[in-house]
């Protein structure tokens, strides 16, 4: 394969290089493999390819004509050869023309290399003499560590060895560069010094070759040693030796190194009688209790130990210099100035962030990916920042009240930062949270790419905002499983040794079937298998209700989950029950889908102890499972339980995600919670009293399968009769329900948000306490939706596209929310008014044997790509008088908002009726399935809605879950074939 692409790169046209689409298609493979093999032979992209003959081009135009034009620098460029979009020349060009002069410090400068909230020192320049000066919260929170970490550096003769504590992504690489820097700085090492990194974690599974790397080898010391090879130790002589996850190093390891750090003396691998010398000052770092994972006497031979504080118990003041030193890194990156509004800047500074400082870098890259996008087809001079542009999960922070008043005085309005004077250029360290700078020049190329295509801005738009949000869940996913996961030996205590070696056979036996899984899918099955031991030697069998789903709807997890049980079987001579099976498959599927995780509800997890317990139960959960979702609420003994409810009020509402919450409680007035959350707040709550640890655990575990509901949680969890459970549903018939607005879109949260948003806006006055919710009209009963809602909340009206027809509940449409009327009746209500029917005449209700015409379908269309669906099967409604001709630019803004995958493999992209002249529906039925934002889709309903539309909605909604419809339109080959299988399944429903 390397001779192929040699071949097509050695005949490509320079000035048009092969992208790596185009070069996918030439060699038959897939894009993604043909970046990893470009970037495996170190082959440059198409972008840097071309640059040196553009920029020669260029240089030269330039030089014959330093005034001309972006538009006829443009043109002559494209007219010699040159396929390049003119916000790409205008880069290019300020590159050619920039001169290079002396930065200078401005007074106002925000400090742009912070990842632990420090700058690097530019090599050249003299240090100052505190280089921790550029630490963000030096003179704050983080005082303390510097003046320890000086300590350490002064302390004669050659300074303190010194281990470095904290969470991940708080900066501790970037303390012990640091340190290394100031030890130069005041003379401690000579400037030429060296600063030897090396992580421990890269050779776990390799103990021997870790000492290898570490303290060097004599050829023949082991296979494959054909020569003598000096060691880390070595190269750090008379400089410091940085080990980061020091945890990670073997017993063996750790007495060596203390050898070294007595006698100043060490061995290579495989020597017996030389010793040789080192003068090393030795910094490490840990995110474990180096009280459980080192060697009492390794501890003992280290005497400074710096605890960096998590990102959590810093002040927000420091967490907004955080923030703005981010964004002026990337304003150097894109070398655009970048404005940040105040919403961005709240959620930023409350959202929980786990990954501490690391993290906070990677969503603020995210959200700079994003807005980037509209600066290329926008052409403005500025990126603009809004909250929409962050990840869902950020945003939830602007749903935090608490320390608001802390943030106003921080935030005083829109935040503004300009890529120039700056002190040095950014120096990134590529880890798990940095987003590649490429992510920039992919925009571009694919900007160009589909603008060739003669696209609109707005599809280009759709088509790139979805293809970038696969690369942001790579980036989240890898932040979810980085938090602080409990060694493996520390499991065995919990499970027992033979649960353990079952489960590592599993994942040896299966690790091709189970690669998407990880160590946290190890823990689960551990527990679950744990757990399920103990059920079945006390006689007690759990039914799985979503065995037969899991069946239909996921053969492939479920066959491997049947191999994983078979497993289990033979080794502990034991018959689990096919019940087993459909549980281990609800595992596999869950992290299968882990990407997808974060915008999918959970049951929401909160612990409540007297006194200083729940932390620490939350604590031991969250790191057992891998995960950040059990939230804790301590009560001291002399605290008043109103005092307490106030808190857990919060952590409630910081802990639904949709699917209600389960308290867990100890004991005392603390069972009686569970109502009170519900009746302040509306969400649905269960409560489980006595809690321990064990039951922590096993909650969160389960909490995590994406089919687990609220009820079904806790009706597991109450077969143990230790604890007594409470339905937290009980309401106080003479209290006033909360009023309550609900949006209704086909599928929730894509246009019932914007319906949301549109009202806010009209409606400025609207009192804080009247809640705006939104729901699908497809996805269940919407009349049970919101019958339910009914049951502690008072529903003033519903609002949207389509019309659920309750009794005694007004709908008002988008057009008459639009145009006014539908403003004055939502007051009205307000107000104590009477519910008020809109003049709808008797509308018909459309059915959809009544849509169905075979005009509007497609059987097998000679297209590909989900964008060739969208733009036929929108022709088809346009020329049959259903649509206007803006609607498919209508369809790409909804799909912006929400992809329409709605499972089973269909799609059904839809828009607003204001696109709409009257309803219709066109289907493609195609050959092979598509890529449909990351899901394969085969069918495809393209809906042109009004509100009489509800029973066709749901109709295909059935439709479309009907495992028998599927297997019957699979043969069909005509449009008539098609209708006639819709109309037999009516007919048998």
């Amino acid at each position: 394969m390397k001779e192929s692409l040699d071949q097509l790169l050695a005949t490509e046209d320079k000035k048009k290089p092969y992208t790596d689409e185009q070069l996918a298609q030439l060699l038959g493979m897939k894009r993604e493999q043909v970046t990893g093999l470009r970037r495996q032979y170190g082959i440059a992209d198409s972008r840097t390819r071309r640059k040196p003959v553009l920029m020669a081009a260029l240089k030269n135009i330039l030089q014959k004509s330093p005034q001309i034009s972006e538009r006829d620098l443009t043109q002559h460029l494209r007219s010699g050869g040159f396929d390049i979009s003119r916000f790409a020349i205008r880069e290019y060009r300020k590159e050619c023309e920039q001169v290079p002069q002396k930065k200078t410090q401005p007074a106002q400068l925000v400090r742009e290399e912070a990842v632990l909230a420090g700058a690097k020192q530019p090599e050249g320049t003299n240090i100052t003499s505190d280089v921790f000066a550029h630490f963000i919260g030096w003179q704050g929170s983080l005082k303390t560590i510097i003046e320890q970490a000086k300590a350490a550096i002064f302390y004669p003769p050659k300074g303190l060895h010194t281990l470095i504590l904290g969470e991940p992504g708080v900066g501790k690489s970037d303390l012990a560069e640091a340190m290394y820097q100031y030890a130069k700085s005041v003379q401690r090492i000579s400037r030429q010094a060296p600063f030897v990194f090396f992580n421990c974690a890269d050779y776990v599974n390799n103990p021997q070759l870790l000492m290898a790397q570490l303290f060097g080898y004599i050829r023949g010391a082991f296979t494959g040693a054909a020569a003598d090879k000096e060691g880390l130790v070595e190269k750090a002589n008379g400089g410091i030796l940085f080990l980061d996850e020091v945890h990670r190093l073997p017993p063996e390891g750790q007495e060596l190194l203390f050898y070294l750090m007595d006698k100043n003396c060490f061995r290579r691998l495989g020597e017996t009688e030389l010793v040789r010398h080192a003068s090393v000052m030795i910094i490490a770092a840990t995110t474990e209790n180096p009280d459980s994972s080192l060697l009492i006497t390794f501890r003992r031979r280290i005497p400074m130990l710096i605890e960096i504080p998590s990102l959590a118990v810093r002040p927000f003041n420091e967490r907004f210099e955080l923030i703005s030193a981010f964004f002026a890194l990337e304003a150097m990156r894109t070398k655009n100035s970048i404005e940040i509004d105040a919403e961005t800047l709240r959620a930023l500074l409350l959202f929980e962030c786990p990954g501490n400082i690391g993290q906070l870098l990677s969503v603020i890259q995210v959200s700079c990916a994003r807005a980037f996008l509209n600066h290329v087809i926008n052409q403005k001079n500025i990126i603009r920042i809004t909250a929409e542009d962050l990840p869902a999960y950020a945003r939830k922070g602007l749903l935090k009240i608490q320390n608001r008043q802390d943030i106003e005085q921080l935030i005083k309005g829109k935040l503004i930062v300009h890529p120039d004077h700056t002190v040095q250029e950014a120096k990134e360290t590529e880890n798990i949270y940095s987003l590649s700078s490429s992510i920039y020049q992919y925009i571009e190329e694919r900007y160009q790419d589909l603008q060739n295509k003669n696209m609109s801005d707005e599809t280009i738009n759709c088509i790139i905002g979805d293809e970038l949000e696969v690369r942001f869940k790579t980036i989240i996913k890898h932040i979810e499983t980085n938090v602080r996961p409990v060694l493996k030996t520390d499991l065995v205590k919990i499970v027992g040794q033979q649960v353990f070696d079952v489960c590592e056979k599993i994942q040896k036996l299966l690790s091709p079937e189970l690669q998407l899984a990880g160590d946290k899918l190890f823990y689960c099955l551990a527990i679950h298998l744990k757990t399920t031991l103990d059920r079945l030697e006390e006689g007690r069998m759990v039914v799985n209700p979503h065995l037969q789903t899991i069946k239909k709807e996921h053969r492939h997890e479920y066959e491997t989950a049947q191999k994983m049980v078979s497993i289990m079987e033979k080794e502990l001579q034991l018959r689990f029950p096919e019940d087993e099976i459909g549980f281990v498959a609800m595992y596999l599927v869950t992290f299968a889908n882990q990407t997808e995780r974060l915008e999918e509800g959970r049951v929401g997890i909160v612990i409540i102890s007297h006194g200083h317990v729940a932390e620490g139960m939350a604590d031991v959960a969250n790191r057992l499972l891998g995960v950040v979702h059990a939230k804790s609420v301590e009560m001291s003994l002399d605290e008043s339980p109103e005092n307490a409810l106030e808190r857990v009020l919060d952590m409630a509402k910081s802990a639904d995600e949709g699917k209600g919450v389960l308290l867990l409680v100890d004991m005392g007035s603390l069972v009686t919670f569970g109502e009170l959350v519900t009746q302040k707040t509306g969400i649905k709550t269960r409560v489980i009293s006595r809690v321990d640890t064990v039951l922590a655990i096993e909650a969160v575990r389960k909490a995590a399968l994406q089919q687990m509901t609220l009820d079904e949680l806790a009706g597991s969890l109450e077969e143990n009769p230790r604890y007594v459970s409470r339905l937290g549903l009980k309401k106080d018939k003479s209290q006033t329900k909360p009023k309550v607005l609900i949006t209704v879109c086909i599928t929730g949260e894509g246009a019932a948000l914007k319906v949301k948003e549109l009202i806010e806006s009209l409606l400025p006055e609207l009192p804080e306490q009247i809640e705006i919710m939104s729901f699908g009209a497809i996805q269940g009963n919407l009349h049970q939706v919101i019958q339910d809602v009914q049951r502690t909340k008072a529903v003033l009206a519903v609002i949207g596209t389509v019309d659920p027809a309750l009794p005694q509940v007004a709908f008002i449409s988008i057009e008459e929310l639009v145009k006014g009327d539908g403003i004055q009746r939502i007051r009205a209500l307000l107000e104590g008014g009477c519910f008020v029917a809109a003049n709808s005449g008797g509308a018909h209700e459309y059915t959809l044997q009544e849509l169905l015409v075979p005009e509007l379908v497609l059987v097998h269309p000679a297209v590909q790509g989900k964008e060739a669906v969208l733009q036929s099967l929108s022709d088809l409604l346009i020329g049959q008088q259903h649509v206007h001709e803006n609607f498919l630019e209508g369809v790409y803004q909804r799909e912006i908002l929400r992809p329409t995958y709605m499972g089973n493999g269909a799609a059904m992209p839809h828009t607003d009726p204001s696109f709409v002249k009257k309803p219709g529906l066109a289907i493609a039925k195609l050959a092979t399935p598509i890529d449909w934002n990351g899901k394969p889709v085969q069918l495809v309903y393209m809906l042109a809605l009004t509100e009489e539309c509800q029973t066709m909605i749901k109709e295909l909604y059935s439709l479309i879950c009907s495992q028998d419809f599927l297997s019957a339109v699979q043969q069909v080959k005509t449009p008539e074939q098609f209708i006639a299988a819709v109309h037999n399944y009516g007919e048998k429903g």
